[in-house]
């Protein structure tokens, strides 16, 4: 990969439409670090942010999207994210509230031929280094709806992994950002080290 010692690098997905890719400013790094102490996983300390429609998204075996509001993708960018994700690459999405009807469109989009699932909780995502036997913790309340996890297979592997009513992004920031819990923000850091040991590995 070209990251010195590091076995990889991660991404954080920079996209168009007015929504805030740039949200949870703190939540890579401190899951970056949590994965790297906690389970010896060999992640460069520092992600990169990864226009959609850059040829650069390819370096990257995970990438990371949030956002409260809107997502636009163009054909352009529409075509690379699905060649990426074709080719072994992994999405992972966190639904920062109100980003849902916003992303689903845009996702059918690039994968027209498939529909988000609701993961089971039996999925190996759920059952990496932690088990998380009743799916995603719920981090922050909002509407009050359960967390669920959804996915986009294609040929049998999971692509993308759609994290909605859970907030995970919120509970890897800072404690500072919102005063989370520390038991609250370990639920958080170790389903994304889920996340992250599930799209590495496969």
């Amino acid at each position: 990969m070209g990251f010195n010692s590091y076995s990889y690098k991660v991404g954080v997905l920079k996209y168009n439409g007015g929504g805030d890719w740039y949200s949870n400013p703190t939540s890579m790094t401190n899951l970056i670090t949590f994965c790297s102490k906690e389970l010896n996983m060999n992640i460069h300390p520092n992600y990169d942010v990864v226009d959609v429609s850059s040829s650069e998204l390819f370096r990257y075996p995970f990438i990371h999207m949030t956002g409260h509001g809107n997502v636009v993708f163009s054909d352009v960018e529409t075509e690379n994210l699905r060649t990426y994700l074709i080719g072994g690459g992994f999405l992972h999405i966190d639904d920062n509230y109100g980003m849902d009807p916003y992303i689903r469109p845009e996702m059918k989009k690039v994968f027209p031929e498939l529909d988000f699932i609701e993961l089971p909780f039996s999925h190996p995502i759920y059952h990496q280094n932690t088990n998380f036997d009743t799916g995603l913790p719920k981090i922050h309340e909002h509407d009050g709806q359960p967390a669920r996890g959804f996915g986009l297979i294609y040929e049998a592997r999971l692509v993308c992994f759609y994290t909605f009513e859970s907030d995970l992004g919120d509970g890897w920031e800072d404690y500072e950002v919102h005063k989370d819990s520390r038991q609250i923000r370990r639920l958080a850091l170790k389903m994304g080290g889920n996340i992250l040991q599930y799209a590495l590995m496969n």
